[in-house]
């Protein structure tokens, strides 16, 4: 690894699903998830609950987003105090409202990265170059994702407590043969075209720990090999789903690089990234049950030419 400096360098021979769909795709892995596949997830409900995974925007005990970006700041705009003086507003009939309004990064909630939203070497998903992004994404948005939905089998890979952790640890790493580990140990292999949701509880310590939770910031989770490229190409994982804000060990410890698996995974195959969702309740569930997996669906906000969205995820058991 001591000759590799760039990222170009690290991925210079790993595999690319670019083409595979057509000159003009832009949800990439997502293509694999057809009727059939959707009908493959249906197939999991058994009891009809509901789990949704969004984390709550605008959390009382705050909302953990990327350094560097702000939590969503929500505004009431109207409310009963409105009525209150002589200029108050009168709507036919006597109707009071409230509104309000929000401000907030795209990717600052549990939210749906678009294909184009990481790149290197001037060129996004599929080959677009990467000026394409310039003012926003006129290839590879979220828009096309939210257009399509997802929709197909999904598993949960709770790596906590198949570590016998409350949480992982900051900076853990785990390898697709430790998500096959668990797997196993779950009684449920891992097929191809599943969507893989994985558990670290991570996020459970930005509410123990408040600030200091972004000291020596460093997230755990999987870590860059070409084995694991390899892997998630020949199982042909349409959507990669975690709970922890960049779904990936944040520094590949190899090469110091920050989030090279956004680049192999999502730039080069086209593999659908959802990050920051809540997957306790789902996961208490699961372990009570023994049924890791079933119908995992998603529709991420309609929002023109953005490099992610805000989505509310619904899995039904």
């Amino acid at each position: 690894m001591t000759d590799i400096t760039t990222m170009e360098d690290l991925l210079r021979d790993a595999p690319t699903n670019w083409g595979k769909w057509g000159p003009d795709d832009e949800v990439g892995a997502l293509n694999y998830l057809d009727a059939a596949e959707v009908l493959r997830g249906a197939a999991q409900i058994r009891s009809g609950q509901v789990f949704t995974l969004q984390r709550l925007i605008g959390d009382p005990k705050g909302d953990p987003v990327w350094p560097g970006r702000s939590p969503a700041e929500r505004t009431m705009i109207m409310d009963e105090s409105h009525w209150d003086g002589a200029d108050a507003p009168a709507a036919p009939g006597g109707l009071h409202y409230a509104d309000d309004k929000i401000d907030a990064f795209l990717q600052g909630s549990t939210q749906y990265d678009a294909l184009g939203h990481v790149w290197y070497g001037g060129k996004i998903w599929n080959g677009y170059d990467a000026r394409t992004t310039i003012g926003g994404l006129d290839k590879a948005s979220v828009e096309p994702i939210a257009e399509r939905g997802v929709a197909g089998r999904g598993i949960l890979l709770d790596m906590a407590r198949f570590r016998g952790k409350k949480t992982l640890e900051a900076g853990e790493t785990f390898t697709h043969e430790d998500l096959e580990a668990c797997a196993a140990a779950q009684g449920t292999a891992i097929e191809p075209h599943d969507i893989l949701l994985v558990r670290t509880n991570f996020l459970a310590l930005f509410h123990e720990r408040g600030d200091a939770f972004y000291e020596d910031f460093c997230e755990p989770g999987l870590t860059y090999s070409p084995e694991l490229v390899r892997w998630f190409q020949e199982k042909e994982i349409p959507n990669l789903v975690t709970d922890t804000i960049a779904n990936e060990r944040t520094i590949e410890p190899e090469t110091g690089f920050a989030l090279p698996l956004h680049c192999a995974l999502m730039r080069n195959l086209g593999i659908t990234l959802t990050e920051i969702c809540d997957l306790e309740k789902l996961a208490a569930s699961c372990a009570e049950d023994g049924r890791y997996t079933f119908l995992y669906t998603a529709a991420p906000l309609k929002v023109h030419r953005a490099t992610g969205a805000p989505v509310n995820p619904v899995v039904i058991k």
